[in-house]
């Protein structure tokens, strides 16, 4: 187990670096910020000030240095556009997208599993039809088609819910429903999938032919050894309540970090902006990581 845990540490480690590097080089291929920030009748002297007071004029690899020593530290400079340390407006808008992105999940995981395991348990039956349907819809149709949709329905048509930002419970209905309608899709399929194998296994048909009530056999026998390959794919899908953030919440005007995103990158925020990718990147991958040492703790043939 200790060689097994130093191996996925290393590799966290690896990969967090290269996303360092990465997030350093791509922040600077969107442009000179201080073309942004100066104003139109700006000599080059007060170009040339500006850049040496944004530390921009020092060579790259000193840049690369400096943004790395900080982010060991969380000191990620200061934001261009808001004058303030970029890690402070982080932290101010991530409850927002954490808020959003726990509902998502929640309602992926929770609407997944047991739309799934009730399509593997009523196997072609009317209602397993019309859910794998669904699925295959929810994971052909991009989510902004989803929230556009629910937008002109909801909100415009019906006036039930509010048509974007954060306040009453409401709000967080249409932002959660497009951002875990892809996932929700994927773990309906998988965990149909992986039921429908596990019931044929022999120790089920065994279960059966003891008489225990369906129910145990389901969640206690079948579902139990189902649920590695449906926790594969609901951490892999963690990616996709971040990366899919930045879509959904620039839809429903949601003041958190997708939305943020945007802005950063749009003023050439550098600080900001790899603030932003650092940390979500890096959670990203400690978040696997942990996921790995699960893995390892429930099946220990991962482990060798």
């Amino acid at each position: 187990m200790t060689r097994y845990l130093l191996s996925r540490f290393a590799q966290a480690i690896t990969t967090i670096i290269g996303i360092s590097i990465i997030v350093f080089v791509l922040a600077r291929l969107s442009g000179d910020p201080a073309s942004l920030l100066i104003p139109p009748d700006a000599t080059p002297a007060d170009r040339i000030a500006l850049s040496q007071a944004l530390g921009l004029d020092r060579p790259l690899l000193a840049q690369y240095w400096l943004f790395l020593k900080g982010a060991v530290t969380f000191d990620f400079g200061t934001s261009f556009r808001f004058g303030q340390p970029a890690i402070e407006v982080y932290l101010e808008r991530l409850p927002r997208t954490a808020q959003l992105g726990f509902f998502a999940a929640l309602l992926a995981a929770t609407g997944g599993v047991l739309i799934g395991v009730y399509g593997a348990v009523r196997a072609g039956s009317l209602v397993d039809k019309a859910a794998n349907v669904l699925a295959m819809i929810g994971q052909a149709a991009p989510s902004f088609a989803i929230a556009i949709f629910m937008i002109a329905i909801f909100a415009v048509n019906l006036r039930w819910l509010p048509t974007s930002g954060m306040g009453q419970w409401q709000s967080f209905i249409m932002p959660s429903i497009a951002l875990a309608w892809f996932s929700l899709a994927s773990l309906t399929r998988m965990t149909r999938s992986s039921m429908l194998d596990v019931f044929h296994a022999e120790y089920i048909r065994l279960a059966r032919l003891k008489g225990l009530p369906e129910h145990v056999i389901v969640w206690k026998h079948a579902f139990r050894n189902a649920v590695l390959p449906i926790m594969t794919m609901f951490s892999l899908q963690l990616v996709f309540f971040v990366s899919g953030s930045v879509i959904v919440e620039n839809i429903f005007a949601w003041p958190g970090i997708g939305q943020l995103s945007i802005q950063a990158i749009e003023s050439r925020d550098y600080p900001l902006v790899q603030t932003i990718v650092f940390i979500s990147s890096s959670g990203i991958v400690l978040l696997n990581l942990a996921v790995d040492i699960l893995y390892g703790l429930i099946d220990p043939r991962i482990r060798r």
